[in-house]
């Protein structure tokens, strides 16, 4: 068997790490002796992660655009042309077979280099709208590995597999969780558990929210698992004080989180929806309205379009949440037809029919 090499280029969040970090862990298991190496954004968090996960990794001198004038973005072009000049030399040094693309600044220059060498190379796009790195890169890749349905919107049809996106394997078994959970966060089995999620850092907004409505949630016979974020925990850890109330900084065993959860209140990053599906839980989506083309609420509106979420946007939510939460919380066919629903559309072997489309370029 050849002795495969594979770059790897994806980062800026986690929602671009994860997948590329779940793609190479999936390529290993198959072809043990294959050589892997990962091209990132310098100073951002993939340089941590990545070799964290057991990957080599380089840094390219690349950052996205501000919204407003700043010395960064007079820097920009500067930036693009000493990252294509590295990656072209990363490119001829490391020789890939096949160079995969899961988004974020530092994956286009590498990309645009790999194609401009003729590697073969294949792009993971994990939202329902593409970010400008994968949408500028479309027309040169070979294949175009996607998460939701319509996407010949911003690729090329012919190109587009729809995948789904690489979750944890763990979730998969979570039914048989239940009491394990209950029992990992000592919860009341004659009530309700409401999961609250705003990814690793927290989201302001939800924990505001929270805070607000704490004693509203409670008097509905409800009991929560608040991950607050390290970023906001100081300020709500009072709450802990509370009974039925367990505010946590970061949840290190979510599959026994998800297992407990009745009702899930999240963000709508791709990584996060993707897993909820998995999860199969009703779901109220409440998306940050502050990335990039606005992603999150578009993602969620492609589940709620299903009938299998709800959607409530932060603007809207200090008027909005205590009717949405009480009429769901007291419906329990409302909460098993979002719970089936969004379970339907899962797409659990997301990561193995990745693999197999890098196969297919291998054999070109």
């Amino acid at each position: 068997m050849k002795n495969y090499k594979f770059i790897l280029s994806g980062g800026g969040t986690g929602g671009h790490i994860y997948p590329a970090i779940a793609i190479a862990d999936a390529l290993k298991a198959k072809y043990p002796q294959a050589e892997f190496l990962f091209v990132g954004s310098q100073d951002r968090m993939e340089m941590e992660k990545v070799p964290k996960a057991g990957y080599e990794i380089k840094g390219l001198w690349i950052a996205g655009l501000q919204r407003k004038l700043t010395w960064s973005n007079l820097m920009f072009p500067f930036k693009l042309i000493s990252s294509l000049f590295k990656s072209a030399g990363i490119i001829r040094k490391f020789k890939p077979d096949v160079v995969i693309g899961t988004g974020g600044f530092a994956s286009g220059p590498l990309l645009e280099m790999a194609t401009r060498y003729n590697v073969p190379a294949l792009i993971q796009e994990q939202n329902s709208y593409a970010g400008i790195t994968n949408k500028l890169l479309a027309k040169k890749v070979q294949k175009i590995c996607v998460a939701y349905d319509e996407m010949q919107r911003f690729f090329p049809q012919d190109k587009i597999v729809k995948t789904g996106n690489p979750v944890r394997q763990d979730l998969l078994a979570i039914d048989s969780l239940r009491e394990q959970g209950m029992a990992k966060f000592n919860l009341k089995k004659n009530k309700k558990t409401l999961l609250v999620l705003g990814g690793s850092l927290g989201a302001r907004a939800i924990n505001k929210m929270l805070d607000r409505e704490l004693q509203f949630i409670l008097d509905q016979e409800v009991q929560i698992i608040w991950q607050s974020g390290q970023l906001y925990y100081e300020e709500y850890k009072k709450h802990n004080a509370v009974e039925d109330v367990q505010v946590l900084p970061y949840i290190d065993t979510m599959n026994l989180a998800y297992a407990a959860a009745d009702i899930i209140i999240s963000r709508a990053g791709a990584g996060s929806v993707s897993e909820l599906m998995l999860v199969g839980k009703p779901v109220i989506f409440i998306p940050s309205p502050n990335v990039a083309e606005d992603h999150q609420t578009k993602n969620a509106e492609a589940i709620v379009s299903k009938n299998a979420a709800i959607l409530l946007k932060e603007k809207e939510a200090e008027q909005q949440f205590k009717p949405v939460f009480k009429t769901l919380v007291h419906d329990e066919a409302k909460q098993q037809l979002l719970g089936d629903n969004i379970k339907k559309i899962a797409l659990p072997q997301a990561t193995e029919h990745i693999v197999n489309e890098v196969e297919k370029l291998l054999k070109q």
